[in-house]
């Protein structure tokens, strides 16, 4: 509160003589345009903490407050000089000195450092090597960020400082150490509580990660407070600077290798299998006089002075070498376990082939196959009474799948030959046993039809006889069983016959190694790609396994099974349906797993050009056969092709130049697995074939171009129609048979003339009779002169209908008058009919 009493009342002089000004205990606060205000000074005692154990001191009374504070010391001594007052104007210049001096003192410790910093650096880069020159720019930058600090503290004290000394100190400097702390309020107020300071949030660090105190110049310079982590942005410059710091020490010491190199290679590859730029390939073979491009084909010798001139390593290999040869790998006999064997059937068409699996599987397949025949290799796996299992593997019975009966016979086990008893033996039966005896496999009779009235099982064993194949009830080794698949009489006796002879053949396989199998079936189906039906005959195959199938490569994506689910694996004997293909292999096709997809691909890619160099080699023509090919035309009948799986294809091709003679032939311009699409009818369209869907049809874009393009399709699914219709086509081709019959054979006599123009010949028939509006053909001396028709024939002046031989008559030839006496003339009728092949 403001005192009354020091301020003179208005209109009145101040009395002279001398008065104190501010009362002993408090301060006077001098404010602008002469105001000001006296202020009580409250004097705190500071708290001191003892040692544990110890009694705490006894608190000191308040003491008043008076203008002169009790001295520290018990003994008596001389009061402290008060201190010296200064004016406002004194205040403000020893502040501005003081900063002044300050800041130019933390200038000179920054300039002198960082003088002292480039000396050492001047010294590093003359003296030190190029890490240690590394480690002194960082020296250095630390050492410039401590005296940066450095100044920022200096100027902090120098603030403090110059704010310290703006307020008059009323302690004496010797109770400085342990002066109490003066808090000025205004007078006659009493002291206020301190408000709590809230607590601050945490950061959810330590406390040892935070920073307590202040960081003076000394600190900094000194390197204390190491325990500040580094940032992240720090550590990662630091990591980019030695990175760069190593790549700028020197290049990489130059590695050198083994390059396998085949009989011919691409200049890319060779540059991939050594490690080097394409471009310095091509650069390098230019120099040696060699211009080509990257993707040119080069020939070993080349390819080692390639290699050498760039210091590697040559291992000449074949292309043989290449591709995956499984016979050599055998594996050990403590390796190998049972496996369930693979029986086949075969047989004529219907004769009940798949009716006595059917009845086996106890499913219905036969009738799902058009016109009820097969057409497809079928593989089952069927679960016995006993738990064991046996393959089964359906082929077709038509004459056009013989080589797909040849494939089942060349990956089976045991063959199921099925006759019906009331048919015999037929040709495709017979071509059967022909397999099966090639293959080396052991067969079994299964005599089927026996429920039927007019059945003879001896009658089959008989003729059985004359192929060498001799049952067990004539003396032989092979095993017969009289069955009935409609009926199912007997399929217990043909299942005993079946494990029978596997316990013989004692089958095994190794089941713990890299699958290995057979393509038996392949399509390319529209949802899911190309898809394999694979018969795994040693080994396990997973999903996952990259493998090679033929000229196409792939990993497995998903394995189906017979009964339409997924599995995950398949080991020897079990037939699985593989998705993951990158092409359509062919049926009979090696399948192979490999250890990488590098590895399959340059198998695939080998195989791929061994099948296009057999291909496109065409066999040595001589001179003359080159010159009789040219004069003999064979007509062609166009055709593209299409089927839903591989076998089919095979079959139909084979079936179809069979069919070729030596005046018509077929040209299938394209076959293939899969549905037709525009690039097929384009093809036709520009060749004018007809396109055949075997089981499969065209697509929207298909059918839209080839109605705009006018292509022809033919669509079956049983091959004896597919057949018949090429047969006719192929006749149709041809045309009709020109046959020419000689009627009557005569001579010219004489030769009148008849009219202005025209002459006639008067004749002699010699053999047969002359008729009037036949043929003729007038020869002079063997040599055709006219190709003409009998236009009017007369016997002395009446006209007749025909001359028998022996008699005299006069002809009038159409188109012709050059006949001479002597000339012979031939008449003859001319039939047509319709070709047939």
């Amino acid at each position: 509160m403001t005192d009354q009493t020091d301020k003179p009342k208005l209109g009145t002089r101040p009395p002279l003589g001398l008065k104190r000004t501010v009362e002993t205990g408090k301060v006077k606060q001098s404010f602008s345009h002469g105001r000001s205000n006296t202020v009580v000074v409250e004097v705190k005692k500071r708290r001191i903490l003892g040692r544990p154990g110890e009694a705490p001191p006894a608190e000191a009374p308040k003491p008043e407050p008076v203008a002169e504070a009790p001295k520290p010391a018990p003994k008596p001594a001389a009061p402290a000089p008060q201190p010296k007052r200064t004016s406002p104007v004194d205040d403000i210049t020893a502040r501005k000195e003081m900063q002044t001096r300050l800041l130019r003192e933390a200038e000179e410790a920054r300039l002198a450092s960082l003088e002292e910093a480039r000396r050492r650096d001047d010294r590093a880069r003359v003296e030190q090597s190029e890490e240690e020159r590394r480690r002194a720019d960082e020296n250095r930058k630390a050492e410039e960020a401590a005296a940066e600090q450095a100044r920022l503290a200096s100027e902090e004290e120098a603030r403090l400082a110059a704010e310290a000394a703006a307020a008059p100190a009323e302690q004496p400097a010797a109770e400085a150490p342990q002066e109490d702390r003066a808090v000025r309020r205004p007078a006659g107020h009493a002291p206020a509580p301190r408000r709590p300071e809230p607590p601050r949030p945490s950061r959810g660090r330590g406390d040892d990660r935070r920073h307590h105190g202040k960081l003076t110049v000394t600190r900094a310079l000194s390197g204390e407070d190491d325990s500040r982590a580094r940032s992240l942005a720090a550590l990662r410059r630091a990591r980019e600077k030695e990175k760069r710091a190593h790549q700028q020490s020197g290049p990489a010491a130059k590695q050198y290798r083994d390059v396998d190199v085949p009989e011919a290679i691409t200049v890319q590859e060779l540059a991939k299998r050594m490690g080097e730029r394409g471009a310095d390939l091509v650069k390098a073979l230019f120099k040696m006089g060699t211009p080509v491009t990257i993707t040119e084909t080069i020939d070993q010798d080349t390819a080692e002075l390639l290699i050498e001139e760039f210091g590697h390593r040559i291992n000449r290999v074949s292309e043989a070498d290449v591709d995956i040869d499984t016979s050599i790998d055998v594996d050990p006999e403590d390796t190998l376990k049972p496996r369930p064997p693979v029986v086949t059937i075969m047989g004529h068409v219907d004769h009940g082939k798949t009716s006595l699996l059917d009845a086996i599987r106890g499913a219905s397949v036969q009738s799902g196959e058009a016109g009820g025949i097969t057409q497809h290799i079928g593989a089952y796996q069927v679960q016995l009474e006993d738990k064991s299992k046996v393959t089964f593997l359906d082929t077709p019975g038509h004459e056009a799948f013989s080589e797909m009966r040849a494939r089942g016979a060349n990956v089976t086990d045991i063959v199921i030959l099925v006759v019906a008893a009331d048919d015999g033996l037929r040709p495709q039966t017979i071509e059967a046993i022909n397999h099966t005896k090639a293959a080396g496999v052991p067969m079994i009779i299964a005599i089927n039809k026996i429920d039927k009235p007019e059945a003879k099982p001896q009658k089959v064993r008989e003729e059985l006889l004359q192929h060498e194949v001799i049952v067990e009830d004539m003396g032989g080794d092979v095993q017969d069983v009289e069955v009935s698949a409609l009926k199912k009489t007997n399929l217990d006796k043909l299942l005993e016959a079946i494990q029978l002879q596997a316990e013989i053949l004692e089958l095994k396989a190794n089941p713990d190694r890299p699958a290995e199998g057979t393509v038996i079936e392949a399509k390319l189906d529209k949802g899911r790609g190309p898809l394999a039906t694979v018969l795994v005959e040693r080994g396990t195959l997973r999903v996952g396994d990259v493998f090679v199938a033929g000229a196409s490569s792939g990993k497995v994506r998903a394995m189906i099974d017979d009964k339409g689910r997924q599995v995950k694996e398949a080991g020897p004997s079990f037939p699985v349906e593989v998705l993951g293909l990158s092409a359509v292999p062919a049926a009979g096709d090696p399948f192979t797993v490999v250890e990488n997809e590098a590895r399959a691909r340059e198998v695939a890619d080998y195989r791929k050009g061994v099948l296009d160099k057999k291909r496109t080699t065409a066999a040595p023509v001589s001179l003359e056969n080159m010159f009789a090919a040219h004069q003999t035309t064979i007509k062609e009948v166009p055709l593209v092709i299409k089927a839903d799986v591989q076998g089919s294809i095979e079959a139909i091709v084979n079936a179809l130049n069979r069919l070729s003679t030596d005046e018509v032939r077929v040209r299938i311009l394209n076959s293939g697995v899969g549905a037709i699409t525009e690039s097929d009818v384009t093809l036709a369209s520009a060749s004018g074939a007809p396109i055949i869907g075997f089981n499969v049809r065209p697509n929207a874009k298909a059918r839209e171009v080839a109605q705009r393009n006018k292509v022809e399709f033919r669509y079956y699914d049983v091959i004896y129609q597919l057949t018949d219709w090429v047969k006719n086509a192929m006749a149709g081709e041809l045309g009709p048979e020109i046959i020419e019959t000689v009627v009557g054979r005569a001579r010219v006599q004489e030769v009148f003339p008849a009219g202005k123009r025209d002459k006639a010949a008067g004749l002699l028939v010699l053999e047969g009779v002359i008729r009037k509006g036949l043929n003729a053909r007038l020869t002079r001396e063997d040599v055709i002169v006219s190709k003409t028709t009998i236009s009017s024939l007369r016997r002395f002046k009446d006209d007749v209908a025909e001359v028998r031989a022996g008699l005299e008559c006069g002809v009038l030839l159409a188109d012709t008058n050059d006949i001479k006496p002597g000339d012979s003339l031939e008449v003859f009728e001319v039939e047509e009919r319709a070709r047939t092949l």
